[in-house]
């Protein structure tokens, strides 16, 4: 009776205290904004994951010979116009999607995102000279990768230039975007660009800052008018900021927001730690009911998405390692592993139900969950079972996922499996198969484990309960028997 007033006790805490700031955060404009905002960039971050793998084939001999025959430098231009400018896809999304909650037309706000992201950056890049020459420089090389001029050769070369020259051909290329911070180092700065924008616009339109023209104009002409005050406003106080940022500190919001909030956020949430807390509270918010993988897809996207784009960037130039700075936790390492089969990785209650599972109430819910689970969705679990509020199973429950992302941080961090390759897998690409797409057959096969380890972990929780289910329906069937009998 103590145990049972403690437990209810406990849950009355977390749904009155606990979780109602946590939704309440959840729902504010900026957080559903950036949720459904990052949705737009989603189907360039897997179209280009596509041309990513085309242009790096994990088979050495193909991926020379997609290289001898040019084909790879046409995939890595699909790559870089997809996957490669994913924070400019970003910063488009989120400001539209918050202007479009307001009631207002929402694109020209998008627009405006994405004119101020480019209009907050030094429109310039290093000299590709710079990064050929000395004894650490990459050299020249040919359309085939052949290095065909040392960088040593290219500096003892340039230094035979006139000084006035070499200083010309040294100098950075203007006048061009530099596509660096339009990938994942610039996503902190197109969430808080997206949401500043989405912000500033709906208000101004709130407050009545539009030039408003006659009923006879058209509507499509009359809403780009309607936008003209808001983005005018918008656009020219970031070209102050961005002024102001060159003269004082020599530099641009993009970099400086990159070097003083997102590599720390990067690396927080690229470590044991972070990768850990993340496991825990998907099931954790399930288990109240609550969306968890929701709730921490919107909080941690913005984070493990530039993770793996760096990953992308370092597979492609073929230096995907821990010791080159590849991260261990991405977005595919919290879709694949930490919700594979679904929030908790309940794959081993969907195998428990297929061999070995005694009552009906089991059995026929894990029927309907056999395919769902294949795809990575558990809700038939989650709420039939159910799992929610279910203290037989709140165990393997939180513990599972804990255990799969321990483990798997450590196989890569002890390079057993390599890192995860960037491929953007979608969320419901079945076990094993997302497994071989984001880290080739080791990876497969280390996925395959992480079932086994569901399995292992879940049986005897399973087991205990389905016990107190098969004897709940005995005893049912028998009182129902026994008043069949009695009003005979």
């Amino acid at each position: 009776m103590d145990n049972t007033n403690s437990g209810n006790a406990f849950s009355n805490f977390i749904n009155n205290k606990v979780l109602p700031p946590i939704m309440k955060f959840v729902n504010t404009k900026p957080v559903k904004a950036l949720q459904d905002g990052m949705v737009y960039a989603l189907p360039f971050i897997i179209i280009g994951s596509v041309f990513l793998i085309l242009s790096n084939i994990p088979i050495a001999s193909v991926a020379a010979a997609v290289k001898a025959s040019g084909w790879s430098a046409f995939f890595n231009q699909a790559y870089t116009v997809t996957f490669g400018i994913m924070s400019l896809w970003a910063a488009v999304g989120i400001a539209y999607v918050y202007v479009r909650n307001e009631g207002y037309e929402a694109l020209p706000a998008g627009l405006t995102s994405m004119a101020t992201f480019l209009l907050l950056q030094t429109l310039n890049i290093a000299n590709p000279l710079v990064a050929t020459m000395g004894k650490a420089g990459t050299g020249i090389t040919n359309a085939a990768g052949k290095v065909v001029m040392s960088g040593a050769d290219v500096s003892s070369n340039i230094d035979k230039l006139p000084s006035a020259l070499r200083a010309f051909v040294e100098s950075p290329v203007t006048g061009v975007i530099n596509i660096t911070w339009l990938g994942g180092q610039g996503m902190v700065a197109a969430i808080l660009v997206g949401i500043l924008v989405g912000w500033a616009y709906s208000s101004m339109i709130r407050a009545g800052w539009k030039i408003t023209l006659p009923e006879q104009v058209p509507s499509s002409v009359a809403n780009q008018f309607t936008a003209m005050i808001p983005a005018g406003v918008i656009l020219t106080g970031s070209m102050l900021i961005y002024a102001a940022f060159s003269a004082l500190g020599n530099t641009d919001v993009l970099q400086f927001i990159y070097k003083v909030l997102q590599t720390p956020l990067q690396g927080l949430s690229d470590s044991l730690g972070g990768a850990l807390v993340i496991a825990f509270l998907v099931p954790f918010f399930w288990f109240f009911g609550v969306h968890g993988g929701l709730i921490m897809g919107a909080i941690t996207s913005g984070l493990l998405i530039p993770n793996t784009f760096d990953n992308a960037a370092l597979y492609h130039a073929g230096k995907l390692t821990v010791a080159n700075g590849a991260h261990i936790v991405t977005n595919e390492f919290y879709n694949n592993f930490i919700n594979l089969t679904g929030s908790g990785i309940t794959i081993g209650l969907v195998i428990f139900t297929l061999f070995a599972a005694k009552s009906v109430q089991f059995k026929t819910i894990g029927k309907i969950e056999l395919v769902p689970a294949l795809f990575n969705i558990n809700e038939p679990f989650l709420f039939g079972l159910p799992i929610v509020m279910n203290p037989f199973l709140a165990i393997p429950f939180f513990l599972t996922p804990v255990i799969v992302a321990l483990s798997t941080y450590l196989v890569i961090y002890f390079g057993i499996v390599p890192p995860l390759n960037g491929f953007a897998a979608p969320w419901t690409t079945p076990a094993i198969i997302s497994g071989f797409l984001i880290g080739g057959w080791k990876m497969a096969i280390w996925q395959t484990i992480t079932l086994i380890m569901s399995v292992g972990i879940y049986f005897p929780f399973a087991k205990k309960y389905d016990a107190v289910l098969t004897k709940q329906e005995a005893e049912k069937e028998a009182a129902e028997a026994a008043g069949d009998t009695a009003t005979n």
